[in-house]
């Protein structure tokens, strides 16, 4: 096996395995791992893999639980490992960096993924990874590990945040080493071992979520057959359009050089603010989506999304910068916003080109200040009004009636420069 020297980081030599080797991962690791920081959510999944952990590579479990927003209580996390001996246990509310420094600057780029998703799982990705390293580094462990499947994305994501902020860190990926291939087989391990099993995980859960404060997805089971409707108990951040209020709500949203900062003149906190956005949208049956999306493993999947605060930021931003960015350097970010999409959907967080197009897209955003008003109303958010202190919109240009700034005989010459390549090529076609 070759390995050759990259270049020097972290204090010591990076090396890289030659990708011609037939030596795996697993290989590398085993027998040598002494201590991993466990990404740790308390359920079957991360409580079976910490056993297995111990089990299979004798090495102690380090716990990092991250409130991310996901709604739903996380310190029972702290008791499940204390029973399973973890002396170590990280918890930790990650709200505001969540928002502030992952969520908004991806919405300042507008980033949908394939034309349509809003990211809010991969979102995620790159700080729960970045939190890990640097507990790895605080604790003295050698490896990281995750409970993402083979099958996903979140296996390149999680990784790809590894490697990037500590390039020799071990990487244990259970779901592609063990035999534990069924939930089954999980709930099997589970009573062999005696770890508790919260009861609507005894049979079939009818489908897969994955919540943080941006949205909240499920896949798998009843989901898997594109064809079917879902049914509304998927559903738990948003009513049905059909069920919401008759009667519209009218909020206004403040932007400071592209990020929200206020709701109707009150200004908050990144996370408070999504909070807010996610309560109001939600409650106006905004932000569902049914996909068939392109996983970057290669398969396609069926995804069923709610991102109530999100839509409704989304919409509001790109109506912000329609009144404040120059027509060239908008339709440049509309240009380059799949690339960044893409980059953010497969894990590339940490690379030099997504930081790259983030400079650009910030640079864009330093006059992209005022407010919107949006209307939300059975399932919609429509934008009703905006200004800016910045404003690039020009009422005596504009008008259709008198004016004194624009000459419409300058049309005459610009029209027949356009059209002049046209009417070339149009005479050696006869």
């Amino acid at each position: 096996m070759e390995f050759t020297a990259l270049a020097p980081g972290l204090g010591r030599t990076i090396l890289r395995r030659d990708l011609g080797s037939s030596e795996t991962d697993k290989d590398m690791v085993s027998g040598d791992v002494k201590k991993v920081v466990l990404a740790y959510s308390g359920g079957l999944d991360t409580s079976v893999i910490l056993k297995w952990l111990v089990e299979t590579y004798g090495c102690e479990v380090v716990t990092f639980t991250a409130d991310l927003g996901q709604g739903e209580e996380i310190e029972p996390a702290r008791a499940k490992a204390e029973t399973f001996g973890v002396k170590e246990i990280f918890i930790e509310d990650l709200r505001e960096e969540f928002v502030r420094d992952y969520v908004f600057p991806m919405f300042r780029a507008n980033a949908m993924y394939e034309g349509v998703y809003l990211l809010g799982t991969s979102i995620a990705r790159p700080l729960i990874a970045k939190r890990q390293i640097e507990i790895a580094r605080a604790t003295g462990a050698d490896a990281v590990s995750h409970g993402a499947t083979g099958k996903g994305n979140d296996q390149v994501r999680f990784e790809l945040g590894y490697y990037a902020l500590d390039p020799d860190i071990k990487v244990i990926a259970p779901w592609r080493e063990w035999d534990l291939t069924s939930r089954t087989k999980l709930i099997d391990f589970a009573e062999r071992h005696q770890i508790p099993i919260t009861k609507d995980k005894r049979g079939d859960a009818p489908f897969s979520v994955d919540a943080n404060l941006l949205h909240i997805s499920a896949e798998g089971k009843m989901l898997e057959d594109p064809w079917q409707e879902p049914d509304e108990l998927v559903f738990s951040r948003t009513v049905a359009p059909e069920d919401a209020p008759d009667k519209p709500t009218y909020i206004e949203i403040g932007f400071d050089a592209g990020d929200p900062i206020s709701i109707d003149g009150k200004k908050m906190s990144p996370a408070t603010l999504l909070t807010k956005l996610n309560e109001l949208g939600g409650a106006n049956g905004v932000g569902r989506l049914d996909l068939v999306e392109n996983r970057f493993v290669g398969m396609k999947s069926r995804g069923v999304y709610e991102t109530p605060g999100g839509t409704v930021l989304h919409t509001a931003h790109r109506a912000m910068e329609s009144l404040t960015l120059d027509r060239e350097a908008m339709h440049l970010k509309d240009e380059l916003m799949p690339r960044y999409a893409n980059l953010v959907y497969n894990g590339f967080w940490f690379a030099p080109e997504r930081d790259m197009l983030q400079a650009l897209v910030d640079k864009s955003q330093e006059r992209v200040s005022g407010s919107v008003r949006l209307k939300l109303y059975k399932g919609n958010a429509v934008v009703v009004g905006r200004q800016s202190p910045n404003s690039l919109y020009s009422l005596d240009h504009v008008t259709f009636e008198d004016d004194e700034v624009y000459d419409q005989r300058d049309a005459e010459g610009f029209i027949k420069l356009q059209a002049l390549r046209l009417r070339l090529a149009n005479a050696l076609r006869d």
